[in-house]
């Protein structure tokens, strides 16, 4: 036995004598690059390195072993070793994984490897144009994912709806945003203060399986966005610039002064006639101009030795098309990378900002410029009221209930903030040297938001004229702060052909929000309010990925939340999702196939949560301290005057708030015809939310309100999603890429109050102008959310409407409330998108159209003013939409479904050509290009425009067409 052992002990120096250092340099096929991090291991042994920022390695190895080089988004590459001294390496690129990595909740994973719904739009892909607000880059790009344009207001942001975004009734519908791991607050989610050239991806996580690592936040859909990293070995300066134009497309179709002036001759007193002028004034002409954006951006970005950077700074000024509406904004970004310890150790820091100057329009002027009488002028010489033509009473004072001079309001308003909003993180990731498949990570980030303003009417102001002007200040803090903490254990089990990826982790993030407005009139008078609040979440969280042969696959998502906005018994809950896939193409009996590049089968089943909605406590007694104006006498004072103390007012609460909580299953089909010229998706959901946190009317003195927040109904959400991308052309001169995808929605409340009444109508909800307290939508138990309730029309015999001639639904021979009707809703049926790109040498050309079919609108415009009584409303002379031509309503018809109105349109969101010069001196390239937004829009639609969020048109900030031109340089 002794001899055995001195035996081994003489083998062993000399196996290890055996082994030979053997260096090389990795470079990449098409450009002799050397590539920076390419791992270099020796195949079925722990034993590897990494390539310097020279693309060199030195590694041990032995003869027979085969040294493996791998490098994302290249093909890999074995070399069997047979005592070579040098190894040099040329990977080739692998387009087919190009693309594959995609961003997932705390982490990344291979495209081909994820089992739930998630989609990736790149930086390739993004819509040109004149964008502040950076969510427009991927509108109309991906099923399943609607992005409604900003008003017309600059800076303004849109919409984001993810399938359908009736997740919620009176929480919030909107996706959970997270920008480079840092979860945006949402309750101040908006992204104009990023940079759109600074954003390299948006992934959306659409289904609950994906969605469920956010857990208590995620019902509605989570983004995920990443913005730009500098690449090693490649020192670029980027220089961009253009200047748009821009003009509105349409106005709000009112009586011209010749219409106007023979309607009030027909119908008015002597009284009302006399009030007419002798002018022609356009009053949307006067409030509105031409506008004008300009958009400069500069970017330095590269990396050495073991560092990346990129850094960049922007400028935009942008005009809006209401006079006085206008917004500077300076932006900036720095994202740095450093990597020690041979690698094992990797530090990223990025931080983004913003500093905005807004100049708000009074948009009540939008209002009043359908409305005033367009026989007067703007101006006289003889008015009080800062040489504006008012409307006065007899005695010539101010007639303080009718409508302003428009022209008036925005001279006279001088409304202006300045906002400051930044996110950051420090991220430190770290691979154990002696456990080399474990990788601790730790993060810390921020969300800053600040905003300071004033507002300042001049005495002369008819708005506040008899109140001797306003002077306000306002401000607003937001911020949250996050640590995560969390381990990755990634191994390749070969002996049983599987992969194993597990993370787990810890994180706690707080909110704190306060705002703060005060008003002091020229009378000494002063009105406001403070308010503050803050509220905490933390999390424990764990994902498990499992493949078998790369073709069975399985991901399991949990989390647990605890919130400290709901009650102590419910407040931390689980949260989860599973989800399967199977590689088709894989299989023995596809790989032979002629047709198929691409075949996996996914399904998936998860649960999330929802806690955004307006109350921090709703499920603890609060006590709101009175203004100046709710106060109570207690006595006197020493001086003898009355004493006067402000009260404290009790607010409703429900004691047993809780979580909203969704259960969303996903079958999904991912293919690739004819080596991935055609590829796609097919999806199909359901989900279902229950205890929905709702703002519901209750009985009087059951509670301290009349209506409070409280855990009450069910909802079902059915949907398919179709995704196409095609390379129609694809060679040495000519290219040409579509994408086309369109997404079908259902919805459906199941439940709305704790105990069924089937002779309940439902919740009456949205509010209208015209009257006091209406509303024009309600949610039933069995119909869609927030369908619009209205009364069935009866028409004459030539098509026109019966003023106040409706159907008797329930033949009582009544009419009544009894009689409106649930009749379409604002949701659309389906919405599309369709992309192409082409490009012909140097020439590219490529433009996105989007279409919402089904989706219904409110003409509240035309239904308050569009009739006689409008005309002569608050003793005054108005303008009256035009509708009253066709219709001859003498009194508003509010609640006629005739003013709900098929809104379905075809809109060419932008379309953009541009031309490369290549090495025009050096190395530098220059790119032209023009593009057009908003082109033009196809509808049916009355309104202004039929893309209107909520379904209810009243009084919208126009959005512009724009002609823009720009220029790129790459230096």
């Amino acid at each position: 036995m002794q001899k055995f052992i001195l035996f081994l002990a003489f083998l062993i120096p000399l196996g290890m004598l055996a082994q030979t250092k053997v260096t090389g340099v990795v470079t990449e096929q098409s450009t002799g690059t050397p590539l920076l991090g390419v791992n270099v291991v020796i195949k079925g042994t722990a034993t590897g390195t990494t390539t310097d920022f020279d693309g060199k390695y030195q590694i041990n190895v032995t003869n027979g072993q085969t040294i493996m080089f791998t490098y994302v988004g290249y093909k890999t590459q074995e070399v069997l070793y047979s005592g070579q001294a040098n190894v040099n390496i040329a990977l080739e690129e692998d387009a087919s994984k190009l693309d594959e990595v995609v961003v997932v909740g705390y982490g990344s994973a291979v495209k081909k490897d994820v089992t739930g719904a998630v989609e990736s739009v790149t930086s390739d892909d993004f819509n040109g144009g004149a964008i502040v607000s950076p969510e427009q880059l991927i509108s109309g790009k991906t099923a399943g994912v609607q992005v409604t344009p900003p008003s017309g207001a600059p800076g303004s942001g849109s919409a984001i709806r993810i399938r359908g975004g009736v997740s919620s009734l009176s929480a919030s519908s909107s996706p959970l945003i997270v920008v480079d791991g840092v979860p945006l607050d949402q309750g101040n989610s908006g992204l104009n203060y990023i940079n759109a050239n600074d954003i390299e991806s948006f992934t959306v996580l659409k289904d609950a399986s994906a969605a469920s690592i956010y857990g208590s936040r995620a019902t509605g859909g989570v983004i995920l966005i990443t913005t730009k990293t500098g690449k090693s070995g490649q020192f670029n300066v980027n220089v961009n610039h253009y200047t748009s134009v821009g003009n509105n497309v349409n106005e709000v179709d009112v009586l011209s002064s010749t219409e106007f002036r023979d309607l009030v001759l027909a119908n008015g007193n002597a009284n009302q006639i006399a009030q007419l002028g002798n002018t022609s004034t356009d009053w949307q002409d006067q409030i509105y101009r031409g506008s004008l954006t300009s958009d400069t951006n500069v970017t330095v970005s590269g990396g050495f030795g073991n560092s990346n950077y990129r850094a960049s700074v922007g400028f935009v000024t942008q005009e809006g098309t209401l006079r006085n509406s206008r917004v500077d904004r300076w932006t900036g970004s720095v994202k740095f990378i450093q990597r020690l310890l041979d690698d094992d150790l990797k530090i990223e820091a990025n931080v983004l900002g913003a500093l905005l100057d807004d100049t708000f329009g009074n948009t009540g002027a939008i209002g009043a410029a359908v409305s005033f009488d367009p026989t007067q002028s703007v101006f006289d010489p003889n008015s009080p009221f800062g040489g504006y033509t008012e409307n006065v009473n007899n005695d010539g004072t101010i007639n303080t209930i009718a409508v302003r001079n428009p022209v008036g309001l925005i001279e006279l308003n001088n409304n202006t903030a300045d906002t400051r909003r930044s996110t950051g993180s420090l991220k430190i990731d770290y691979t154990l040297p002696f456990f080399r498949d474990v990788k601790l990570t730790a993060k810390g980030g921020y969300d800053y938001f600040e905003v300071d303003g004033n507002l300042v009417i001049p005495a002369a102001a008819a708005s506040n004229f008899n109140d001797e002007g306003l002077f306000g200040t306002y401000s607003t803090l937001n911020r949250s702060r996050l640590l995560d903490v969390y381990a990755n254990y990634k191994k390749d089990i070969e002996s049983i052909k599987s992969t194993v990826d597990v993370t787990v982790g810890h994180s706690f993030q707080s909110f704190y929000r306060s705002n703060r407005f005060l008003n002091f009139t020229g009378l000494d008078q002063v009105t406001g309010n403070i308010f503050k609040t803050e509220n905490a979440l933390e999390s424990y969280f764990g994902r498990l990925n499992f493949a078998y042969d790369n073709k069975y696959l399985l991901t399991f998502n949990l989390r647990n939340d605890s919130s400290s906005r709901l009650n102590p018994d419910d407040r931390s809950d689980f949260f989860g999702g599973i989800s399967l896939g199977w590689n088709i193409i894989d299989e023995n009996f596809m790989k032979d196939s002629k047709v198929f590049s691409q075949l996996k089968l996914r399904a998936g089943y998860g649960e999330t949560g929802q806690q955004e909605f307006g109350q921090d406590y709703g499920y603890i007694p609060r006590y709101t301290t009175g203004d100046g104006q709710v106060r109570y006498q207690f006595g006197y004072n020493s001086d003898g005057t009355p004493r006067f103390v402000t009260t404290l007012r009790p607010e409703e609460y429900d004691e047993n708030l809780r979580w909203e909580r969704s259960k969303t299953i996903n079958i999904g089909l991912d293919f690739g015809f004819f080596n991935d010229r055609l590829t796609g998706s097919v999806e199909v959901y359901e989900r279902k939310v229950e205890d929905l946190i709702n703002f519901i009317p209750v009985p009087a003195g059951t509670n301290l309100s009349n209506a409070l927040f409280t855990n009450v109904g069910n909802l079902e959400n059915r949907g398919l999603e179709i995704n196409l991308n095609a390379t129609i052309v694809e060679n040495d001169k000519f290219s040409w890429n579509t994408n086309f995808n369109v997404s079908f929605f259902e919805n459906k409340i199941t439940k709305l109050f704790l105990t069924d009444d089937p002779t309940s109508p439902g919740s009456l909800t949205g509010g209208i102008a015209g009257g006091v307290g209406n509303t024009i939508q309600i949610n039933s138990v069995g119909f869609e959310a927030n369908s619009f309730y209205v009364f069935k029309q009866i028409y004459d015999a030539q098509g026109a409407p019966i003023e106040g001639a409706y159907v008797d639904i329930n033949a009582d021979g009544v009419i009544d409330i009894n009689d409106r009707y649930r009749y379409k809703s604002p949701n659309p049926d389906a919405v599309l998108g369709f992309t192409s790109n082409m490009q012909y040498g140097n020439f590219d050309f490529g433009f996105t159209m989007r279409a919402s079919l089904g989706n219904f609108a409110y003409n509240n415009v035309a239904s308050n003013t569009g009739n006689v009584q409008a005309l002569f409303g608050a003793n005054s002379i108005n303008n009256v939409n035009s509708s009253i031509l066709d219709t001859g309503f003498r009194n508003q018809q509010l609640f006629s479904d005739y003013y709900v109105q098929d809104a379905s349109f075809l809109k060419l969101d932008n379309l953009t050509i541009g031309y490369n010069f290549d090495n025009i001196f050096k190395d530098v390239r220059m790119r032209l290009y023009a593009t057009g937004q908003n082109l033009f829009v196809i509808t049916d639609y009355d309104g202004l425009d039929p893309e209107i969020s909520g379904g209810i048109d009243n009084n919208f900030y126009p959005r512009s067409r724009n002609i823009l031109m720009g220029i790129n340089l790459n230096l």
